[in-house]
């Protein structure tokens, strides 16, 4: 059965955000800054290559996979001193992605309330919301850190304590992400799932998942889903 968020006889009570590639466009930034500090140690990788390679990546779940999987020695804080090179990097480097802000209001305008579930640092999405101006229509306590709470996507633990934190059920939340690991976590938690990825190219399918192939359909589609529901908006 279908999320009761996005069921005509369900309810759509909260919508919760991802952060990067939905609302900042931090991932090219911050995963050529991964590749030059990994050449350093000897990983061949171009900086277009590690886009699609670290992408929506926890930096703990990352550090493992070198090491398994390309043999390098990293250090046991390699991690921390990544998440604090990007706090910096996003100080100064953070862009939103386009229509975001102007997709925040209309969200807003519906009295929807909404949330933020990233595998990012509290302390790096304070910079790149700050760096943005984001953070006018995002409440700090309303944003939600998997990096934080030391359990990463796919993990669901970010998504179900940002529900939990609203005081709404699982399944009357719809999640906006950009990635399969952050589906899978959505899809985890019982949540409905909208992904953000241009509709030519391939995707995952289950379910309680909807495409859109631009950030500015997104409103229209959550429109539809409250009129469904018998919402005017």
């Amino acid at each position: 059965m279908l999320p009761a968020s996005i069921r005509p006889d369900g309810q759509l009570r909260l919508i919760i955000f991802d952060c990067d590639g939905v609302l900042i466009d931090s991932e090219g930034p911050s995963c050529r800054m991964l590749a030059r500090e990994l050449r350093k140690v000897g990983l061949e990788i171009s900086d277009e290559d590690a886009v699609g390679r670290f992408a929506g990546k926890a930096l703990t779940a990352l550090k493992e996979e070198l090491q398994d999987q390309a043999g390098l020695e990293l250090d046991q804080d390699w991690p921390t001193q990544m998440q604090h090179a990007l706090v910096e990097l996003m100080r100064s480097e953070a862009e939103t992605i386009e229509g975001s802000a102007a997709m925040l209001r209309e969200i807003r305008e519906l009295r929807i309330p909404y949330r933020i579930g990233s595998n990012s640092s509290k302390m790096e999405m304070d910079a790149k919301f700050g760096r943005t101006g984001l953070d006018s229509l995002i409440s700090p306590d309303c944003i939600h850190s998997a990096r934080d709470m030391g359990k990463p996507k796919p993990d669901p633990a970010v998504y179900l304590s940002a529900a939990h934190a609203e005081g709404v059920a699982p399944e009357n939340c719809l999640v906006l992400e950009d990635t399969e690991t952050g589906a899978g976590a959505a899809r985890a938690a019982g949540m409905a799932c909208v992904l953000l990825r241009p509709l030519d190219l391939p995707a995952t399918s289950w379910p309680g998942l909807l495409r859109v192939g631009h950030l500015t359909e997104f409103t229209a589609l959550v429109k539809r889903i409250l009129r469904s529901q018998g919402h005017a908006a």
